[in-house]
């Protein structure tokens, strides 16, 4: 059986950082100017007053307390409330594709490989920035990759899911290096009007490169011993953006064609799912949840990470075996768990074994056991 690794990771943070503070000054400015100017139909009864925001809230609600943007114009301006970013010429990289390039460029240079040695990019992503050419493919030439290149969204699991289907091809001989990349603007399709969700998302870009164990030129390299994909058909979290919006004029930019979820069914639902899925996988491979040295989960919710490190280990998981990164970087997507395993892998010993699991819209579960060689 062909052995599939991942011989290096990057990490591209953009800029901006900016805190639950400010977030909540710009919003609770918005929140008084809406009141002030329908004041009338408030009064009447037609509309409802929208209620401030605080750092407590958000902070107790998700554990967060700052997150990266790639633009901070706009967002702190209570008479515009999102990103401002301008259009590029087509004959220049796009802002993601700029992100992919610095995230990919360390990925390269942790795993020993040259840019032309990669045969195989994918993509993987919540939102693309257009339909075509794809992404991947205007990575592939930015960076002078050659082989294939094709998107993948899977929204918050398009990360596991395409570390997955890069190792299906690798195991297959139709590539020898892959390259997966994350990245992520979700400030983009965030609604920073709304009060339980202005706060959740950050932006940033991983990347991962997979090769076959036998050409790895690294000490170390992680091996993907195990890893299953699940999908379950929920409305619970949504975006109705896309091209077809231009054909409804009245409703095309109506809040939902940005970020909506119902939290407490998603929490409800998606949970156990997640906690059945990785205990399977563990009872599969022989492995017991005490022999794992970390959990790189999804980074979306602090008590949500907290209920799987307790459910698995049977008890609450230190930093150290669930590394917590959403309190600096919000709930950057796919790119979350991704983030976690950059920042918290090299500390562990050959031999160490750990869980890389994402979960989210679909819904959608992606789960990896990763052994140290």
């Amino acid at each position: 059986m062909t052995q599939i690794v991942i011989s290096g990771s990057g990490l591209y943070t953009p800029p901006y950082a900016v805190s639950n503070e400010e977030l909540v000054k710009a919003f609770n400015q918005y929140v008084d100017l809406y009141n002030e100017e329908n004041a009338s139909a408030i009064d009447a009864g037609q509309l409802d007053a929208k209620q401030h925001s605080s750092s407590d809230f958000i902070e107790k609600a998700s554990g967060i307390k700052s997150r990266f943007l790639v633009s901070r114009e706009g967002v702190l301006d209570p008479d515009i409330m999102q990103p401002l970013l301008a259009e590029r010429p087509d004959e220049q990289p796009s802002i993601m594709v700029e992100m992919a390039v610095a995230a990919a460029e360390q990925a390269l240079i942790a795993a020993g490989r040259k840019p032309e040695e990669i045969d195989l990019v994918i993509v993987s992503a919540s939102n693309m920035p257009r339909p075509y050419p794809a992404l991947a493919i205007e990575l592939q030439h930015y960076l002078g990759a050659a082989g294939m290149a094709f998107d993948m969204n899977v929204a918050c699991s398009s990360a596991t899911f395409g570390i997955k289907t890069a190792a299906d091809l690798l195991a297959a001989g139709t590539a020898r290096l892959a390259l997966v990349v994350n990245p992520e603007v979700c400030s983009g399709h965030l609604n920073f009007r709304d009060r339980d969700s202005h706060f959740i998302f950050g932006d940033a870009c991983t990347a991962v490169l997979l090769e076959r164990g036998e050409d790895c030129q690294v000490a170390n390299p992680w091996q993907l011993v195990a890893s299953k994909l699940v999908t379950h058909y929920s409305n619970n979290i949504r975006n109705n953006f896309g091209f077809l919006n231009r054909l409804s004029p009245r409703t095309r930019y109506g809040d939902d064609k940005l970020f909506r979820q119902q939290g407490r069914k998603v929490f409800k639902e998606v949970l156990p799912l997640v906690c059945d899925q990785i205990e399977g996988q563990l009872a599969s491979q022989g492995w017991q949840a005490g022999e794992l040295s970390r959990l790189w989960l999804h980074q979306a919710n602090l008590t949500m990470n907290q209920f799987i490190g307790r459910k698995l280990l049977g008890h609450d998981a230190s930093q150290e075996e669930a590394p917590v990164i959403l309190d600096r970087y919000g709930n950057t997507s796919s790119a979350g768990s991704i983030i976690a395993f950059h920042l918290y892998n090299r500390d562990l010993p050959a031999g160490a074994r750990g869980v890389l699991c994402s979960f989210g819209a679909g819904y959608s579960i992606g789960s990896l056991l990763l052994r140290r060689l």
